[in-house]
């Protein structure tokens, strides 16, 4: 099993294109029925992803065994929405869908002041989907989301040439550390910076902390970043309701500066706090707490 996440998802350009085609054919709704085909697909064969999601439901959330195996379709069901969500809300699609909001008071406050802002968010709910529904409420100039994301070349520009303009703009961590001199100029214009606090790539640093009952790493990068930095730091989430609707969540943090750690425990604490609301919608599917094979 994948002790770690390695930086891409899974997916081929074709099946891609084939999906992509029946949602702008079809529409949504038929494009949710072929989902639970092709979740049934992941369900029965992604024994590495499933393993892990399993773990989350019966170890960390205390699920029984039948229960923990059925939320293992539903959660895969769960994200496929999301993707699917995740495209239409980019297209001619965005009407058909509500957003509602908690905390944006925050947010509002954050945007007044113009000195810019950090918002880390983490691979749960649908935080990408929150610049559509953000662009049409401020006049933000920029949203730049901090990744380390690595799709498939052909896949990453398939996908842009399908979805409409937005403001969202990447800052891809580099080696030589040049992302940290955009973050900057980003912030100093005013700019949202978003940062996904629940993963990082082998080799780099990270912080341990306990989240869900278990010690779990988190990438150093955003905490050290965020304590550092003279400016508002968010927690916000973007998350899925029963139908086509999405609620914002925002909470500020109240950790010192220069202090990661604290920065980190609040994270967790917020984590914890919205999955309690949507467990199912956890898209971690490797060995996260690092101790699934012993389990």
């Amino acid at each position: 099993m994948a002790t770690e996440w390695k930086g891409k998802s899974k997916g081929t350009l074709l099946g891609y294109k084939l999906y992509i085609f029946f949602l702008k054919t079809f529409g949504i709704g038929t494009a949710y029925f072929i989902l639970r085909f092709i979740v049934l697909y992941y369900f029965l064969f992604s024994f590495d992803s499933s393993k892990a999601i399993y773990y989350y439901f019966k170890k960390r959330l205390k699920y029984s065994t039948t229960k923990s195996i059925l939320c293992i379709y539903k959660n895969y069901y769960a994200l496929g929405k999301v993707l699917t969500d995740r495209f239409a809300i980019s297209t001619v699609f965005k009407d058909k869908f509500s957003y509602t909001h908690d905390g944006i008071e925050h947010i509002d406050h954050l945007l007044k002041q113009n000195k810019g802002g950090i918002l880390i968010s983490g691979h749960i709910g649908n935080f990408e989907v929150s610049h559509y529904f953000l662009e049409s409420r401020y006049s933000i100039s920029k949203i730049h989301m901090v990744t380390t994301h690595a799709e498939r070349e052909n896949i990453k520009e398939y996908m842009e040439s399908q979805v409409s303009e937005s403001s969202m703009e990447f800052i891809v961590v580099k080696d030589d550390m040049s992302h940290i001199f955009e973050i900057h100029a980003a912030l100093d214009k005013g700019g949202l910076v978003v940062f996904t606090g629940d993963r990082y790539l082998p080799g780099t640093k990270t912080l341990k902390q306990e989240f869900l009952g278990a010690e779990a790493e988190f990438p150093m990068g955003p905490y050290v970043l965020a304590s550092r930095l003279k400016v508002p730091v968010l927690f916000v989430y973007v998350m899925k309701g029963p139908e086509r609707e999405y609620h914002l969540y925002a909470r500020k943090a109240v950790a010192k500066a220069r202090d990661p750690q604290a920065l980190l425990k609040e994270y967790t604490l917020s984590m914890e706090w919205i999955l309690k609301k949507y467990p199912l919608q956890w898209f971690n599917y490797f060995d996260f707490w690092k101790d699934s094979l012993k389990k």
